[in-house]
């Protein structure tokens, strides 16, 4: 079918210049930004600035968060930081689940390290009921909640490096995670989304052989850590684009609540599996790394660190860990074993109340607010209860939704392109900033 032009054309035919002008500012007008109205067509004309979407169908904001800019030129006047991509609703399913159904949520949060949030709600748990867990469920949840921080820098470093350009750390870092995932799949039976933590305990012991397994990767990260270090430490692009970039000094950074390594990397020594240890942090010998600048590459030297630090500490427990039992004695807490539950009426009738009623865990009457150390920061878990097997209410201080909140801070004043450097540098995960 042939096209017939001639009308197109002769809407253009005018007969003066002002005729054709006036044409296309009408067609053009809605497109401005403001009103309709000619004032504000002349103010946006004379205006210095202008406003661009940063996300989230940008690589670099993986496609969950959303930042609007207000340029001028090249460099960044005003941050509007724009949460809810993802939003899922966790802390409200909390009231709709047993405390140990609720533990399968908690692995949706931050998906790069989901143990790290089994952990945590489960420490809160074990609070608000006043018990302690066995010594072998303390060692193999540290080594677990460790694994999941080394697998949580490694996509962030990774990830980070890929942003500004350098592909081939991208590639490291993802190999070297999925050989932890390889180890969760042994352990819990699954890779990311493993459930694997229980009030009172953990799931199920190591299998036999595990631990070597676990001490042959530990043995082999360290060459890998080095390889990574030769292609970032140096690399006088990378420098560029991180050293100087979205600095902030100590006591900012506490007034603003920054946690973790982005808190340390600014010269506070503050880590809580040293200043409020919980499990059995206080049993290990470990380094708290601490920058001074406060920089977009000491954020990347101190995750840097914190791996090796975790190497140290899975090491130490793979030492002193001896056989046991993985949960509490207390079958109105812990599944009882199979052996219970097929031969004897008791065992049955725990089962029936923890699995299938939807009636859980006896919890008292009370509020708890117990934090962990992230492999992004405090990861607290504010749980509130009124004598039933399900949280009445649950609250989460996830560190993402923090540092999210930083980038105005950090990124006012400096170029477009920093703002991919200090995102990647703050590793916001998108299920954990919205909740």
């Amino acid at each position: 079918m042939e096209v017939d032009r001639s009308e197109a054309i002769e809407e253009f035919t005018v007969s003066t210049s002002e005729e054709l002008k006036a044409k296309v500012t009408g067609r053009n007008k809605k497109f401005l930004i403001g009103t309709d109205d000619d004032e504000s067509i002349e103010a946006w004309k004379k205006s210095d600035t202008m406003f661009l979407n940063f996300g989230p169908q940008h690589p670099a904001t993986h496609g969950t968060l959303r930042m609007l800019l207000e340029l001028s030129g090249e460099k960044v006047v005003k941050l509007d930081p724009r949460p809810g991509y993802l939003h899922t609703g966790f802390e409200k399913l909390a009231e709709h689940h047993t405390f140990n159904q609720f533990i399968a949520v908690t692995d949706r949060m931050n998906y790069l390290s989901p143990l790290s949030n089994n952990v945590g709600f489960a420490c809160a748990a074990e609070e608000l009921l006043g018990i302690k867990i066995p010594p072998r469920a303390q060692y193999i949840r540290v080594i677990q909640a460790e694994l999941s921080r080394i697998a949580d820098h490694l996509v962030n470093i990774g990830t980070h490096a890929l942003d500004l350009g350098a592909f081939t750390v991208f590639l490291y870092g993802f190999r070297q995670r999925e050989f932890i995932y390889d180890l969760f799949e042994v352990s819990t039976g699954s890779r990311l989304t493993t459930s694997y933590t229980r009030i009172g305990g953990v799931m199920r012991d190591f299998p036999e052989g595990h631990e070597e397994q676990i001490a042959g990767f530990c043995k082999q990260f360290d060459i890998v850590y080095g390889e990574i270090e030769g292609l970032l430490n140096h690399n006088k692009i990378f420098q560029n684009r991180t050293q100087g970039i979205g600095k902030i000094n100590a006591q900012d950074a506490i007034n603003y609540g920054m946690t973790g390594p982005c808190l340390r990397a600014s010269g506070v020594p503050y880590d809580i599996r040293k200043d409020e240890p919980y499990l059995n942090y206080d049993q290990l010998d470990f380094d708290v790394p601490v920058g001074t600048e406060g920089d977009v590459f000491e954020r990347y030297l101190v995750r840097m660190e914190e791996m090796r630090q975790s190497i140290r500490i899975i090491e130490q427990c793979l030492a002193q860990m001896q056989k046991g039992p993985v949960k509490v004695d207390d079958h109105t807490i812990a599944l009882p074993d199979k052996s219970k539950v097929y031969g004897s009426i008791e065992g049955l009738i725990h089962h029936f109340k923890l699995i299938m009623d939807h009636h859980g865990i006896d919890m008292p009457k009370g509020e708890i607010y117990h934090a962990t150390e992230a492999p992004n920061g405090e990861l607290g878990w504010f749980i509130v209860s009124n004598g039933e097997g399900v949280p009445y209410k649950v609250h989460v201080r996830g560190p993402s939704f923090v540092h999210f909140s930083m980038m105005p801070k950090l990124s006012e004043g400096g170029m477009v392109s920093d703002g991919v450097a200090i995102l990647g540098s703050l590793n916001v995960i998108a299920g954990e900033c919205d909740r």
